[in-house]
């Protein structure tokens, strides 16, 4: 098969369209024939060579989300069969022409959307519901602050916390980007370039925070939440020293949690993909959330896909499709 591979650590420069052994399937897995393949800033982390693979997962093929139909069942597979089109999350390998992975972490293609659009859901999808929805437990009603409002996992989180009925508030990087967000469905943006988000809500308060900046974010972040709210990191791009003010965080009651999804185990994503199936999913056949799709590059231009991602100026998702 062709893949896109990572000739050595280093900038978008590095991958390459090369020949590499197709996977060979066993047990609950399935093969499937790649369409399309989402794009995150993980797949970064790991070709500049600061994000390793799991043990078992191809080192030098990225890609953790991929659409595509099923071409082989292992013999303990049980729902899913040959022809099914389906969108899968990975630990990895999805930059591919196939690419095997377990049948619990696969979900149907809903009707009517592209592969490319598919192959843009599960990583922010499973991330959302996993840490808004589950770790931050956001309520109807409630109100939560995304920061990167614009991103994959922030064009996800608008939509579908608006649609189960909570006041989303995002902070972006432009004005142009903050009205995409007004029309995926925020209610307010906040421009951190020229406007401090801790000032900006000191008065309203928020519920549920879900950061992925860390560092210089953390004291603001504990300032506004409201009592018994929750904060969720999932990413540190600021990593310089930080000082939490443990007296508040008792006094109002406030939870401090985080996770990643690539390093959890088959059982707690097969669980994850039932949820996701049982809650969003109804969401897009209804049309209350809709994957946003900013570009979509072949996959042999995979380096040309990696330099759009890095510089920051899109929103929603790029995608590698075939």
């Amino acid at each position: 098969m062709e893949a896109v591979v990572i000739t050595k650590p280093g900038g978008p420069e590095v991958l390459a369209l090369k020949e590499y052994p197709t996977p060979e399937i066993s047990g609950d897995q399935v093969l499937i024939e790649v369409k399309a393949a989402g794009l995150n800033r993980l797949d970064v982390f790991q070709r500049e060579g600061n994000y390793p693979a799991p043990a078992g997962v191809p080192y030098d093929i990225l890609g953790l989300e991929v659409a595509g139909t099923v071409t082989e069942c292992g013999p303990e597979v049980t729902d899913l069969k040959v022809g099914d089109k389906v969108c899968a999350l990975l630990e990895g390998g999805g930059y591919a022409e196939f690419v095997s992975v377990r049948e619990g972490q696969c979900l149907p293609v809903p009707d009517g959307l592209s592969f490319a659009e598919a192959a843009s859901l599960p990583e922010t999808v499973f991330t959302v519901w996993s840490n808004i929805f589950q770790r931050g437990n956001l309520q109807p009603g409630e109100t939560l602050l995304l920061h990167g409002g614009n991103s994959g996992i922030g064009i996800t989180g608008i939509q579908i916390a608006h649609a189960l009925g909570s006041k989303v508030i995002v902070t972006v990087g432009s004005e142009e980007k903050g009205k995409t967000c007004l029309y995926l469905g925020a209610d307010l943006y906040i421009n951190y370039k020229i406007q401090n988000f801790e000032e900006e809500l000191q008065n309203e308060g928020v519920n549920v925070i879900l950061d992925m900046v860390g560092g210089s974010y953390l004291a603001k972040n504990i300032n506004i939440l409201k009592p018994d709210g929750r904060l969720v990191h999932i990413n540190a791009v600021d990593e310089s020293g930080t000082s939490l003010d443990i007296r508040k965080v008792m006094t109002k009651r406030l939870t401090i949690t985080g996770s990643t999804l690539r390093s959890r185990g088959y059982k707690f994503k097969k669980q994850l993909a039932k949820e996701v199936q049982k809650y969003v999913w109804p969401l897009i056949e209804s049309k209350q959330f809709k994957p946003v799709i900013f570009q979509t590059f072949p996959f042999s231009e995979a380096a040309e896909a990696h330099r759009l991602l890095e510089n920051g100026t899109h929103t929603g998702k790029i995608v590698l499709v075939r």
